[in-house]
């Protein structure tokens, strides 16, 4: 099975060969040299990639997931969040998922 990694990095090209601009969200945990954590400053739950239409600056949120991925509660609430302003976001599971998303202006697509 593909990696969600392999599946994000294609996603990534697709879209910014497709009149759109596009950005990987990198979020995580990190231990300094004292031993403190830092944590990025985006949101629990926030897609792995986002960006903009060309054509009309629309912005847009792609969380992506393998075959069998499966969605985690932050990310559900994430989405429920994006859908109370009708913001084109979706799961992609592939390049084709994520076209599909972005052209279409699709707002919630995979999160069923």
């Amino acid at each position: 099975m593909e990696s969600e990694h392999s599946i994000q990095k294609k996603i990534e090209l697709a879209l910014s060969q497709h009149q759109c601009h596009v950005f990987r969200a990198n979020v995580g945990k990190i231990r300094t040299p004292d031993g403190r954590f830092f944590t990025t400053g985006l949101p629990s739950g926030y897609p792995d990639l986002h960006g903009f239409r060309n054509v009309d600056g629309k912005m847009f949120y792609i969380e992506v997931k393998t075959k069998t991925g499966k969605l985690r509660d932050d990310q559900i609430a994430f989405h429920n969040m994006l859908m109370s302003y009708n913001i084109i976001h979706g799961v992609a599971r592939s390049v084709k998922d994520a076209l599909m998303i972005v052209d279409g202006g699709l707002c919630g697509y995979g999160y069923e």
